[in-house]
């Protein structure tokens, strides 16, 4: 095993492992491929080797090395084989999705009380609920997010100014840009090769799906239209006048395909009011807005869909469940709670027209809790709140 040796520590998620090392518990990392889960695994590794009592047992499903661990029973047969029973075992198994029935195996290695387990995976069904059952009280899950805008300026050794907050926008946030020219035909060619990887490895192979063109299409009709509420009848309807037919129950489906490998994430629309979740109708925002960008462009058009797309990015990060807010017949951008406390969220390009300024403003004042309300804006702001309402620019609540 070879552990890189320029590995950037990100302390948010080492923050969330560190009180569950030694633990019984499956640490699970899961995320979009190449965001980093690989990473932390050996920025652990690196750590638990100071201690020359632990053994490292490390498998790494996209090494051919691994080929031979297809199933349950080859998986638990490796790591006994590789068992040091005298010491602390750290068994690290890298894209365990990949493996036949792992859950079998986990439960079996958990009952050894000189094991403790981490696993990374690229698809959000790994934990499906009939896993989860299974596993019941045994894991953890700590989902890893394309690099914040504070770990893009750490990454790439850049100062927080505008010029840094354009290329972050560009080309966003995946870990191995750091070892890039930034540069538009270099990032492009990376971007797209990661899009493929993760188009043709975790959906098409995974889901044995023929139709691939309109797999693609619909991406792209996606990416076009981050922020935009949709439902999969109008997904349908507005792709068969481009002469695709698929029936909303097919668009649903190439749907979940595209959330479960982590390339989009679903957000539904919360009745602030009636305090229930619509059924119909909710908004697609991309993980990584350099692979979004490398699919469409990145046009000066789609500025402020992108500016909705990253402060939902952040409010992920930070830990928040995110809905989009309705309090008819307004909306509210973003609905972020975590831990029990909620905060509301306008994003617009700039608040100087007079008709944004009362849309933004005004549609939130409408929302009777106590609760904190922003609005957030290219526009630099250092003034006043209005009616408790608080403005931040999009540098500002990045770094926040």
């Amino acid at each position: 095993m070879h552990i890189p040796q320029d590995i950037i520590p990100r302390q948010n998620y080492i923050d969330k492992i560190k009180p569950f090392i030694n633990k019984r518990i499956i640490k699970m990392l899961t995320g979009q491929r190449r965001v980093g889960k690989s990473y932390l695994l050996f920025r652990l590794i690196e750590e638990l080797q100071k201690e020359p009592d632990n053994n490292i047992i490390y498998i790494n499903k996209e090494d051919i090395s691994f080929t031979g661990i297809k199933n349950e029973q080859d998986l638990f047969d490796y790591v006994k084989a590789h068992l040091n029973t005298g010491k602390m075992n750290y068994v690290f198994i890298d894209e365990i999705q990949e493996i036949d029935n792992f859950p079998t195996a986990l439960r079996s290695l958990l009952l050894m009380e000189n094991i403790d387990l981490y696993c990374t995976g690229s698809n959000a069904q790994l934990l499906s609920s009939d896993i989860a059952g299974f596993l019941s009280g045994r894991y953890v899950e700590i989902t890893v997010y394309s690099l914040s805008y504070p770990e893009f300026l750490q990454f790439h050794k850049l100062n927080d100014n505008q010029s840094s907050l354009d290329k972050y926008l560009k080309y966003g946030g995946l870990p191995y840009l750091k070892n890039l020219a930034l540069k538009d035909e270099v990032i492009n060619e990376y971007l797209k090769s990661i899009y493929n990887s993760i188009v043709y490895r975790d959906i098409v192979s995974r889901y044995a799906i023929r139709n691939t063109r309109f797999l693609e299409q619909l991406v792209l009709f996606l990416a076009g239209n981050i922020g935009s509420l949709f439902s999969a009848k109008k997904i349908s309807d507005f792709l068969k006048a481009q002469k695709i037919n698929m029936a909303p129950n097919q668009v649903q489906t190439y749907v979940q395909y595209l959330i479960n490998a982590f390339l989009i994430f679903k957000v539904p629309r919360y009745d602030i009011v009636g305090k229930k979740v619509f059924e119909f109708g909710e908004k697609y925002f991309f993980e990584n807005l350099g692979i979004r960008n490398s699919i469409v462009g990145y046009r000066p058009v789609d500025l402020g869909k992108i500016m909705e797309n990253v402060v939902f990015n952040h409010l992920l990060y930070k830990g928040n469940k995110v809905n989009v807010g309705i309090i008819s017949p307004n909306e509210i951008d973003f609905i972020a709670e975590n831990n029990g406390e909620k905060s509301y969220y306008q994003v617009a390009l700039s608040i100087k027209n007079e008709d944004t300024w009362k849309r933004e403003f005004g549609n939130l004042i409408k929302i009777k809790d106590h609760y904190p309300k922003y609005v957030i804006t290219m526009d630099s702001w250092e003034g006043n709140t209005f009616e408790g309402i608080k403005t931040l620019s999009l540098r500002e609540f990045l770094v926040s």
